[in-house]
This record gives C-alpha cells, structure tokens and sequence, in this order.
C-alpha cells in the first residue's frame, strides 16, 4: 500500500473507491511457520482464525462488512462467514457498543470496530457505565467478552477526530483491558488472546503501523498478557513506549548508542494490566527514565507510569524521569502535526537533559 492511498483512505474514511488496497496477503519467509506481513495483514489473519476457531465470535461495526474496514482489516470476512457473523452497523457508536455488550450477555464473543478511536466517543457511557461493570455488577454470573478495536494514533496525515490517541481514558477505568501491540507479530497474538478472554478489552491499534511488515510465526508461543518486552536491552537509560512510539524509541536508542549512551527500551504491549515489575527493576538498574507516548502529557497514560517508578524507584533515580508526549492542545491541521507527536530527536533530548550535568564525566 502507498502512503498516498493510505492517506487518501484517512482523510475521506467514508469514501470506498475501486483502487482502495485490500488486506495484504501473507508471504512465506525464512521458515514454513514463519509469515512476512503488515499489521492489517497479521489482525485480519488472527480475525479469520478465531471466527473459523469458535462460531460464537461475530465482527460488526460501521463498513466493516462489504468494505472490509475502512484500513481492510476485515477484508474478506464477510465472504468467508457470511453476513451474520461479519456485518455493517449504522453509524451508531453507542448501539454498536450496547449490542455487543447484550451480545456476549448471551453467550457470543463480539469483535467491534470503532473506525477511529475517536468516533468511539459517543460510547462511552456504555463502555464505562455497563462494559467495564457488568461481570463485578454480576457478581461474576455473567462474562463480558467483548473486543473493542480502536484504530488510533497520529502520524498519518489525517484531521480532527482521526488522530486522537483516547487510551489513557479506557485505562482509567476499571474492569476494561487495554492492548495496544507495536508489530504484527504481537498484534496477531494478542487480539487473539483477547478475543479467548472473558473480561472486555480495548485493543488499540496504532495506524501508522498499520502498513509495517514484519515476521509472524502463528504457531509460537504469545508473551503473557501483562508482560512487557524488553525490546532492546541498555544500561544508562530506560526508555518505555508502547504503541506507536515503539519504533521512534528504538530509532532514538540506535541513535543514542552513536554517542556512548547505552538505552533500554521497553513496549508495555498492555497498559492494564501494567507490568510495573518489567519497568521498575530496569530503572532500577539504569537509574534513568524516559516515558514516550502521543497522548497529551496531562493526564496521560504515562503520568501513572512515573508516578509507579518514583514510588517504587525513588531511591535509585539519578535524575527525575523525563516525558516526551503530544501536546497539551487539540490534535492540529496535519500540516502541523509533526510539531505536535514526539519524534526521535525530541526522545534523544529528554536523554541529554538526563545527562546534562555529567556531560563531561560521559565523555572522559
């Protein structure tokens, strides 16, 4: 997929025309179990499986259906299910969260799309008030399987309500799951994990990921959820990022090793459950910390974090933790957007001002 389509499908998400790409097929790689494909390849191939694993599983949401989804990651579905486990929904948010809460109040396991995270905000009340609440309402007499894909996340060139990263509200509340994978082959395990788990989940996925290929061995064993991956290990500075801003910390830690600094970098993968254990024994060891994420910095997911490792790491700390985050404006015009996301190089800065009095010693 060029970026010009994808950013042609960004800025119109209503607008289905002939040349609009269809969900990557999967190449075979270096090995018969390992696949070469993009996110939306890996998310649609994990859809498949699990709608072919377990009846119960149905996809629904706004152009989900004949259109596959507005980024193709249902493409197909329709065809190979039929119409009444894949389909199209008014452009309902609200029903669509209500539906699929009563849905798996009866036994099926619901997989919705909100088309962007931000659409999904006229669900809330029903996400907060009766998806998060319904299994502890219950005392546990019902389960509450529900999946909420949420494409999120800027960088893609779009406008107001196309860009928002709104994770740090679903984290906030109780009884909701939240993932958020940074590669395909994370994305494929974990929506399938999601999909088998009896609490809701909101699966954040980062769209300009969306067309990064990587390697996906279907038959491997997924990290636990709640586990972190130590992505690269470091010895200076821990650098924790989840989502989208898992490869720019990985560019900045490459870049970082060019000048002597030896950087951690850490994908949470899953925001609730935390793995507080992953992040504070490495800045425990490095004594330096930088939380990298699109959200806005007040209030975001990230303040928690640095709220955990000073509690718990406040003696080992050489310097206060840096953060590198969006603004704190709404998400602007997309010509302006590249002021407004942290980068590489706004990441190596929050790195030198850990160091911005040991310099000299760094380099003698």
């Amino acid at each position: 997929m060029s970026q010009q389509a994808a950013d042609t499908q960004v800025r119109d998400a209503k607008t289905a025309s002939d040349t609009a790409p269809q969900a990557p097929e999967s190449t075979q790689s270096h090995s018969d179990a390992v696949l070469r494909t993009s996110m939306v390849g890996a998310l649609n191939l994990a859809l498949g499986h699990e709608m072919q694993h377990n009846d119960r599983v149905v996809m629904f949401g706004v152009d989900v259906g004949t259109l596959g989804g507005v980024f193709r990651v249902t493409d197909g579905l329709t065809e190979r299910f039929g119409e009444k486990r894949c389909f199209d929904t008014p452009i309902s948010e609200a029903g669509i969260m209500g539906a699929a809460i009563g849905m798996a109040m009866y036994g099926f396991r619901p997989v919705i799309e909100m088309q962007f995270d931000a659409f999904g905000y006229p669900a809330f009340e029903q996400m907060v008030s009766n998806l998060a609440k319904m299994r502890n309402r219950t005392r546990g007499d019902l389960s509450m399987p529900v999946v909420v894909r949420m494409p999120y996340g800027g960088g893609v060139g779009a406008v107001e309500h196309h860009s928002d990263s709104s994770e740090g509200y679903a984290a906030h509340t109780p009884g909701l799951h939240v993932y958020t994978p940074s590669n395909p082959s994370d994305a494929y395990h974990m929506l399938r994990q999601a999909i088998r788990s009896d609490d809701p989940v909101i699966f954040y996925e980062p769209k300009r990921l969306y067309w990064e290929e990587g390697d996906l061995d279907t038959s491997a064993n997924p990290l636990p959820i709640g586990q972190a991956r130590i992505c690269r290990p470091g010895e200076d500075v821990t650098l924790i990022s989840y989502g989208p801003t898992v490869p720019m910390a990985l560019a900045a830690a490459e870049t970082a090793a060019e000048y002597g600094y030896s950087v951690e970098v850490i994908d949470l993968r899953t925001l609730t459950p935390f793995d507080e254990h992953t992040v504070c024994e490495s800045v425990m060891r490095t004594g330096r910390a930088v939380m990298v994420h699109e959200a806005p910095q007040t209030g975001g997911f990230g303040a928690e974090v640095v709220a955990r490792i000073t509690s718990r790491c406040f003696d080992y700390l050489e310097r206060p933790v840096e953060r590198v985050t969006g603004l704190d404006v709404p998400y602007p015009p997309p010509g302006l957007e590249h002021l407004y996301l942290p980068n590489e190089e706004k990441i190596l800065g929050a790195i030198a001002t850990l160091y911005a009095e040991n310099d000299e010693e760094k380099q003698a």
